[in-house]
Parts: C-alpha cells; sequence; structure tokens
C-alpha cells in the first residue's frame, strides 16, 4: 500500500527514464529517503537509523530494482517495485555492496545525485569502492531529479494543501496556549500535541523563539522562560501528513507590542504581497527574492533567501535567493519567507505556503492577519 495509486509512480518513471536516454544515462542510483520514497512509495521511519543504507536503481527502459536491507522487503514489496533484491543488515563489511557492483556492473554511464541540497546516504568509504569498481562515468544527475520533483502533481497538491490546511487550524487557536505567564516549552508541547489532534501525522519540525522587542534565535530548542508583555513570540511548524510537509509561521505579540515590532510585521506583510503579484510561471526565484527585498529597502538578507520549495521534505528546491535563477512553473509549492531586523534588537519572519498556478497564485496556508495578532 502506497500514498499514491500505481499510475502515479509510473508516470515519474517513465519521466525519468526519458530524461535517462536525453542524457545518454544506463541508470540512476538513489540512496537518499526522499527520492527512494518519490519512486516507490516506500515510506517508513527507519530511515532515522543511520545503521542501514537503502538503494533503488532506475534502470533505462527497465523496472526500478530495490536493493535493500532485508527487514524493509515486506514493506518494499506493497510498493509498485517488483524486483527486491534482500541482505540481512547491518552487514558492515558488505552492506549492500557486491549486490551494487553485481547489478551496476555493465553500466557505463550511472547518475548519482551529487548536486546542491543532495545527500547520498552510504559509508564513503563504500562509495569510494564502489566507484572504484565500476567501470562506469558516475554523472551528476541532480538536475534530472530536481526538475521532476520541483513540480507537484495534483494529488501531492492535495496532501499539501490538507496538511496547511490543518496547521492553520492550530496557529488560529494559539492563543488558547499561548499567555503572559506560560513557558515557551509548555507553548510548543500544546501546539505539537493539538497538531496531532486535529490530524497531522507527525510534528517532526517545530522552532520558533520569544524576546523583546522580538526574537533574535529561531533554531534553539525551546526553554521554561515565561512569556511576557511587550514581547514577540514566533512559531514555525512543519507538520507532516501522508509524507508531505507544511512549512510556515505566525508571530504574536504578548500583550502590547511595541512601535518597531508593528512597523517590522507591516513590513513583512508588503513584502509577501510583493511576491505574490510576482508570483507567476516564467519568472525565476531570484525575481522573487527581488521583489521582496525592493519592498522592505534590503538588498540581502542574513539567512540567505526569502522562502524555498515545499514537499516530501520541509525544504525543497528552489531556494527564493539572488543567485537561484530557477525558473518558476505551473504547481510549484513554494514558501513565501521574507525576514527584517527590528529596530531596537532582534529579527522577525513571516510566512506563507503557496501554489503557482496559471494565474494568480494560490495560498495553501491561511494568511496570517494584516494586523500583528495579540495574546
Amino acid at each position: 500500500m502506497t500514498d499514491f495509486p500505481r499510475a502515479e509512480y509510473e508516470a515519474r518513471l517513465e519521466t525519468a527514464n526519458r530524461a535517462m536516454h536525453a542524457n545518454s544515462l544506463d541508470a540512476i542510483l538513489l540512496a537518499s529517503e526522499a527520492e527512494v520514497r518519490y519512486f516507490t512509495g516506500f515510506r517508513t521511519q527507519f530511515w532515522q537509523s543511520p545503521t542501514r543504507p537503502w538503494f533503488v536503481i532506475l534502470r533505462r527502459d527497465q523496472t526500478p530494482l530495490a536493493i535493500i536491507p532485508e527487514i524493509g522487503a515486506e514493506l518494499m514489496a506493497r510498493s509498485d517495485i517488483a524486483e527486491i533484491e534482500a541482505w540481512p543488515a547491518p552487514r558492515p563489511h558488505d552492506d549492500g555492496l557486491s549486490l551494487l557492483k553485481d547489478r551496476l556492473g555493465n553500466c557505463q554511464r550511472l547518475g548519482v545525485l551529487m548536486g546542491h541540497e543532495t545527500t547520498f546516504r552510504m559509508p564513503l568509504n563504500d562509495v569510494f569502492e564502489l566507484r572504484a569498481a565500476l567501470p562506469a562515468e558516475w554523472i551528476d544527475a541532480t538536475d534530472i531529479i530536481r526538475d521532476l520533483r520541483m513540480v507537484k502533481s495534483d494529488r501531492e497538491i492535495a496532501y499539501i494543501r490538507q496538511i496547511c490546511g490543518i496547521a492553520s487550524q492550530g496557529f488560529a487557536r494559539v492563543p488558547e496556549i499561548a499567555n503572559a505567564g506560560h513557558s515557551l516549552s509548555s507553548v510548543f508541547r500544546e501546539f505539537k500535541r493539538m497538531l496531532l489532534e486535529l490530524g497531522a501525522d507527525d510534528v517532526p519540525y517545530l522552532v520558533g523563539g520569544v524576546d523583546h522587542p522580538s526574537y533574535d534565535d529561531v533554531i534553539s530548542p525551546p526553554d521554561d522562560r515565561p512569556l511576557s508583555n511587550g514581547q514577540i513570540l514566533m512559531l514555525d511548524t512543519g507538520a507532516t501528513l501522508n509524507g508531505y510537509f507544511c512549512d510556515f509561521d505566525r508571530n504574536y505579540a504578548v500583550g502590547t507590542p511595541t512601535k518597531s515590532a508593528q512597523r517590522a510585521y507591516a513590513k513583512l506583510y508588503d513584502a509577501t504581497d510583493a511576491a505574490m503579484e510576482m508570483a507567476r510561471p516564467g519568472v525565476r526565484a531570484c525575481d522573487l527574492f527581488a521583489a521582496m527585498a525592493k519592498s522592505m529597502d534590503t538588498q540581502n538578507s542574513d539567512v540567505g533567501r526569502f522562502g524555498h520549495g515545499l514537499g516530501m521534505q520541509l525544504t525543497e528546491w528552489p531556494s527564493l535567493a539572488a543567485w537561484d535563477e530557477t525558473i518558476i512553473r505551473e504547481n510549484m509549492v513554494l514558501t513565501l519567507e521574507p525576514s527584517i531586523g527590528v529596530d531596537g534588537g532582534g529579527i522577525m519572519v513571516t510566512e506563507e505556503n503557496i501554489l503557482i498556478t496559471d494565474g494568480v497564485p494560490i495560498l495553501l496556508s491561511t494568511r496570517a492577519p494584516k494586523e500583528l495578532p495579540l495574546l
């Protein structure tokens, strides 16, 4: 049983096969969770353990081959992969290596993900040994997989829309769990619980911050400091449903916010509007960055970008950054995430999730209020 019907995976494989022909690749070797799941539907928490590697070989004009630990063979058999070879992992002296050598021995041009935002989940010593043993030339297949995954199918969009709706409901109820005197750690715990009760499968990502006149750290674990009047609280969640993420945040003033916090929030709201006005097929990712930067009268971002792609992973290609010239296409799902410094100290970040259409983009997250919400 997978998250999509067989036709969805067949379409992905056929597109990959055409790309292999166009790039004269005999095969593509996949060894990362998102790519394996994208082509097979194999979804499991076992990827969290570093003990066992997992491989799928996309073979030109043939069905894919899974080379995986024996413990995953039954689940993989429920996917759309008919050919599975397994070994009793962990077996450090040969964790699938001999199987890979055998099955790739006749390959002349092998595609492997080597580019930005990719990983090859295999011990480096095994990578060196495999590369030395194979006659194949190793070719970077990042662009092939990137182009496939950036544009979402209707079913993928439906999952993202649904989890965005769940998170939007949760954010609307934050005043029930966050007020002056509540600790940041308790707010985090209660917000996760709320999202699960609303229907999220998991909340693997929840970050945020709180401070006066605004927060300056959005990646540290929450502590037990109580919220107090004049602070800004920010929560940013990546909840999941059927393996697909939402990723957006909300800001709240605890009591009366400072004028500087209100001004920053208004600038961020306008910056998001500027990006929404421009977000159409044919513009570049860097154009959206520039539109937000111009709206806020800045030329750069301390965090490097003002948004990114979204889907099976919390952050995906492209980056809404000055250096990314990726052409925006219909059915991409993007986050718009401008950030700005706050006079008197701290930063502020806002984020929305949008779907690119052939016209006006569609908000998948319920738009944040135009005025800074008060707790």
